[in-house]
């Protein structure tokens, strides 16, 4: 039976890392386990939990700024927010739908993972949103790193380093970020029945538009009806999301209505209804399914989406959706996650990253979830990660694989 820890401070937390670093044992590093399934399999002797490290420590609605505990509930964050008319501008995936996972996200878990949503294109990701961190190193040390704290003598960003490091790092105990007024009005505008690529072209003339679109993803066909309960217009789905104060959005939204109506038919969706259809968008709603289908999440340049799915389809059974202007790929596959596939059409396209979100537990243990590192980039990530966690506590196998050679190299120095 795997010993679990659930310490209610950072110090307990502390004490346990140095008696792991003394019994050279490894941990699990989890929040609300909502979010297990990202990344590689991780294979660690005990598991320690953040989440009774919980409460919101200091909130400042006019500085727009927030602290609170790692292991503090999303819910908690954004019924706090809500009350103020403020939002997190990089409106986090909630991965419970595609992941059949229950439990409570936690904010540490969130900056952890650097979890993104629809909104990330125009106002950043996780890590840009984040302003300090406190965690504790694979020493047992607490380390503080931002806020008021702007320079550190390693040279290292150390709090854009935590973002996205899915615990392998150090343990978050707690986070400072900054928030933004919630849009007092929103409205998406629907183009309906073009293909792939028209809805790329689509995509590409309102973001060049003067009308600030702060969300651009093309639904087709296949996926369409199951957003909004099947009430979307018939055909594919290319659509736009405007936000802001409610007479700006009205005249934007005519502007861009009358930009776009050229390309196909155009609807307009009021408030409520736009911000369900974001939050299915964020959540991945076609793919949560109850399966265990492989599940890539792409990042390519914006016009290169359709092109990647196009060529997939000739090879092999392939759904999918595109959101960030058709920069972010949504693909199901039906049947083999087929990796070299993806990653070899990439690199051809002309590069990105592609993550295995979701696959059966067979594929999971035989294929880097991350886009596997050319070895300087490995070498160099070996040695960031020596620095922080030089007893290999934390996460043991949760990010890439490194390579043999680079883990050779590593153990020469």
């Amino acid at each position: 039976m795997i010993v679990h820890f659930e310490p209610a401070s950072e110090e307990g937390i502390a004490t346990v890392v140095r008696a792991m670093a003394a019994d050279k044992a490894s941990l699990a590093v989890i929040g609300g386990n909502t979010r297990s399934g990202l990344g590689n399999p991780v294979r660690a002797d005990r598991v320690l939990s953040t989440r009774r490290l919980s409460g919101i420590v200091s909130y400042n609605p006019a500085e727009m700024t927030i602290t609170a505990l790692a292991g503090t509930p999303m819910r908690e964050i954004e019924e706090a927010l809500a009350e103020n008319r403020q939002m997190l501008a990089f409106e986090p995936v909630d991965h419970r739908p595609i992941f059949a996972s229950s439990g409570e996200p936690t904010i540490g878990g969130v900056f952890a993972a650097n979890v993104s949503g629809p909104r990330r294109y125009v106002a950043g990701a996780a890590r840009d949103s984040l302003l300090g961190v406190r965690f504790v190193n694979g020493r047992g040390e607490a380390i503080k790193a931002g806020g008021r704290v702007m320079k550190n003598v390693t040279g290292l960003d150390l709090v854009k380093l935590q973002a996205g490091s899915h615990g392998t790092l150090g343990i978050l105990t707690e986070v400072t970020f900054r928030v933004l007024p919630l849009p007092p009005a929103s409205e998406t505008i629907v183009v309906s029945g073009l293909n792939d690529a028209e809805a790329a072209a689509v995509m590409a003339e309102a973001m060049a538009q003067t009308v600030e679109v702060s969300g651009a993803a093309h639904l087709p066909e296949s996926v369409r009806g199951r957003f909004l309960e099947g009430g979307l217009p018939d055909g594919a789905a290319t659509v736009l999301r405007l936000e802001g104060l409610e007479a700006s959005v009205a005249l934007r939204a005519e502007k861009l209505a009358n930009a776009v109506g050229r390309f196909g038919a155009v609807t307009r969706l009021d408030g409520p209804q736009t911000s369900k259809l974001w939050a299915e968008i964020r959540d991945v709603k076609p793919y949560a399914d109850g399966t265990k289908k492989p599940l890539w999440r792409v990042s390519v340049a914006p016009s290169l989406g359709h092109q990647l799915v196009a060529a997939l389809r000739l090879q092999t059974g392939v759904d999918a959706f595109y959101d960030w202007q058709g920069g972010l790929v949504w693909l199901r596959m039906e049947a083999d996650p087929e990796a070299e596939l993806v990653r070899r059409y990439i690199k051809v396209l002309g590069g990105g990253h592609a993550t295995l979100v979701r696959a059966e537990d067979g594929y999971r243990a035989a294929i880097p979830a991350f886009e596997p590192q050319p070895l300087a980039v490995a070498q160099l990530s070996e040695r960031v990660r020596a620095s922080f966690d030089p007893h290999r506590i934390f996460n043991p196998g949760r990010m890439a694989a490194v390579s043999e050679t680079a883990t050779m190299e590593h153990g020469r120095k």
